[in-house]
């Protein structure tokens, strides 16, 4: 693996030591247990490294202070899922950077086509969803539904929906290293 993999990985892993303590926009615990448990949920359904790494990256974009930390519960859109891919991008492989730019628009997707999906989602989610734009339209639908990414959009979006369970065990970020390592390592060759 060539040492800028090495270094966005590093990089992911001093941010998420340094930040992960924060809130998770308005959930019971911090982002770092909620991108672990996404990640969790993800291995244990027998997840790809790319599906895996998605899981733990969906909600990096957080970390890019563009924008408040509560601009989600201020009613702002923070677009943490285009700051993410554009994070990730030229790193990992277009599949995982897409996953990420398009699990809100999975959250929308889902409200909008899957019946009794809307009621699944937190209070938290709730707000976020509103201030996302709502279900989607029709005409978006048929959009999101011409993505290749999809499928992976949405298993991760409802990863991430089931990811928020106060005091639930989980490995630590090192045990994913190696995951993000063979998806950086696949991109590479």
């Amino acid at each position: 693996m060539e040492s800028k993999g090495k270094n966005i990985i590093t990089l992911i892993s001093e941010i998420i030591e340094r930040r992960g303590h924060e809130s998770y926009l308005g959930e019971g615990l911090s982002m770092r247990e909620h991108m672990l448990q996404t990640a969790f949920l993800a291995e244990n359904e027998g997840g790809s490294d790319e599906e895996i790494a998605v899981a733990l990256l969906h909600d990096i974009g957080h970390y890019t202070d563009e924008f408040p930390e509560d601009s989600l519960e201020k009613g702002q859109n923070n677009f943490h899922e285009d700051c993410g891919a554009n994070i990730l991008s030229g790193f990992f492989p277009e599949t995982v950077v897409e996953a990420v730019r398009h699990h809100v628009e999975a959250k929308r997707y889902l409200c909008a086509v899957e019946s009794g999906y809307f009621a699944c989602l937190s209070e938290a989610s709730v707000n976020s969803l509103n201030v996302q734009g709502g279900p989607m339209s029709e005409d978006e639908v048929g959009k999101f539904e011409k993505y290749a990414c999809k499928k992976l959009s949405v298993k991760v979006r409802k990863w991430d929906d089931a990811a928020k369970v106060v005091g639930m065990s989980t490995p630590p970020f090192s045990h994913y290293v190696p995951v993000l390592e063979r998806v950086l390592i696949t991109r590479e060759k």
